[in-house]
């Protein structure tokens, strides 16, 4: 019962700090600020509610567990509206990420100090609590990574099989979350190769981790007769890009350039974990230096590699990552630094070890109190946000706006079961705003009827209304059927500073 009292605290106070930060986040209407918060509450929505339900609804590049995480939440209208479904999952995620990194910790260092130490850092940081406020994937791949690392330790003690599994649990939970998570597996089984008795165990893992790539694989081979339609598909990331450099844009910083992609992540990482960062690489420095510490190098260098994966995409994949201090000077993709968190929080907690028992308690409220009273000068007395929210918030002005303003249009004027054409993405939020059920839409991922629609709209466009962007197939099938006598009229038009048009049509 001893072992288990500061284990059951962790989690309540990681419950408490979660709840109140989502609680938060939710009534002043943060929750969807990310694009990609929207595109993961909507993908969850359409697996069931869609003229296709079923799992061609997960799509083929976001990766499917955040999504049938939501599924529970997501069926109930009003959850799915105000975006507190996609909200639940990730705050769960986040209380377990904390306490598998409070009890990798505690096993590591023999220190319920140094896991409070590392469980609160991790959980006091700001733009943690803001992402675990809303349906993003970092608190999910946060408690996955965490389990893994939890796992490995107690693998590494016991030589257990079943930390063999929870590893493999683990890792299929990261893997079917975040690309990086495929990253991590040949890691995972080296270091298991080398501390294992029996080396088949080490083996035994990297087939069960496995299962949640190949499944990946599977299911767009199956879906879109490409194994790989998530990374050089139509809508991947490397196809945009190519697509982008291919009108003229500049190349992302970084791409081709290890030192700027360095640069860029490593500026970003200062302003997303702040002051743990620099206790972060006090404590790693001393791993190495101490022996009480060491047991916690494998930990380490296991969190160290989704930041490692993030540099190499930015170099090799054309992943940017944009921060206000450096060109273009504009925030995008800066919350790919909270990957560094887990770690700098792990490796804070180094820093506790070598004291005496009473000193340690100090030096590790200090640890916590420290970034955290600085993290609230900086809100209060500065004024400046976390950086998370800061990025979500400029980048999604004007997708709010028009957003709110085709929403209440549509909202007082569509009725029950008319239909609507449009394309899948960030006009769904315009469908969840109006209460405009996804079944009766017609998108992208209702494959035949969508093909049918926009190939030949003078003949299998039926839907009563239209909702596009200025330009796009949706408007291009509508302008079509009207010169062959399908009569589509122009009912609004929102322009908005700094984004496409937003086209709402009505068949007359």
């Amino acid at each position: 019962m001893k072992k288990l009292a500061p284990l059951a605290l962790a989690i309540v106070m990681l419950s408490a700090i979660g709840i109140t930060a989502a609680r938060w986040c939710f009534e002043r209407g943060y929750t969807l600020y990310y694009s990609d918060a929207e595109a993961h509450l909507d993908i969850a929505r359409r697996i069931l509610d869609s003229r296709t339900p079923g799992p061609e609804q997960l799509g083929a590049v976001r990766l499917p567990l955040p999504h049938l995480l939501m599924i529970p939440f997501v069926i109930h209208d009003d959850w799915w509206r105000s975006g507190l479904a996609g909200m639940i999952p990730s705050c769960i995620s986040f209380v377990l990420a904390g306490t598998f990194l409070f009890a990798a910790a505690r096993r590591a260092s023999a220190s319920t100090s140094a896991a409070f130490a590392v469980a609160l850092v991790f959980a006091l940081n700001p733009n943690m609590l803001y992402l675990q406020s809303t349906p993003m994937t970092e608190a999910l791949f946060a408690a996955a990574l965490a389990a893994i690392v939890w796992a490995v330790v107690w693998f590494r003690d016991s030589q257990s099989a079943l930390a063999i599994i929870a590893a493999a649990i683990a890792s299929n939970a990261a893997s079917l979350t975040r690309y990086e998570g495929w990253f991590v597996i040949p890691f995972i089984a080296l270091y298991l190769l080398l501390t294992a008795k029996r080396k088949w165990q080490a083996v035994l893992f990297a087939a069960l981790a496995a299962l949640g790539p190949l499944a990946w694989l599977a299911h767009n081979q199956y879906y879109y007769g490409n194994a790989l339609e998530f990374y050089n598909g139509h809508w991947s990331a490397v196809a945009i890009y190519q697509s982008q450099l291919a009108h003229g844009m500049q190349p992302y910083p970084g791409d081709r350039d290890w030192r700027t992609a360095f640069r860029y992540y490593i500026t970003a990482t200062k302003l997303v974990i702040g002051f743990p960062l620099i206790s972060g690489v006090g404590g790693a420095i001393l791993m190495f230096l101490n022996r009480s510490t060491l047991r916690a190098v494998a930990p380490t260098l296991i969190l160290a590699l989704p930041p490692a994966f993030y540099v190499w995409s930015m170099h090799s994949s054309g992943t940017p990552v944009f921060v206000p201090s450096l060109w273009p000077f504009s925030w995008y993709n800066t919350r790919y630094a909270i990957a560094v968190l887990p770690l700098a929080a792990f490796a804070t907690g180094a820093m506790v070890v070598p004291l005496s028992a009473r000193a340690r308690i100090y030096v590790a409220l200090f640890l916590v109190a420290a970034p955290a009273a600085l993290w609230w000068t900086e809100m209060k007395v500065v004024h400046q946000p976390a950086v998370c929210w800061k990025e979500a918030e400029v980048n999604s002005i004007a997708r709010r706006t028009w957003t709110a303003e085709a929403a209440a249009f549509l909202a007082s004027n569509y009725r029950s079961g008319a239909g609507i054409i449009y394309s899948f993405g960030d006009l769904t939020g315009v469908l969840r705003e109006a209460g405009i059920p996804l079944r009766e839409s017609i998108h992208q991922d209702t494959t035949a009827e969508w093909m049918l629609s926009v190939s030949r709209p003078y003949l299998a466009l039926r839907a009563e209304w239209a909702l596009a962007f200025s330009g796009d197939e949706v408007s291009t099938a509508v302008l079509r059927a009207h010169r062959y006598g399908k009569n589509y009229e122009l009912r609004k038009q929102i322009i908005v500073k700094g984004a496409p048009i937003v086209e709402i049509w009505q068949l007359r």
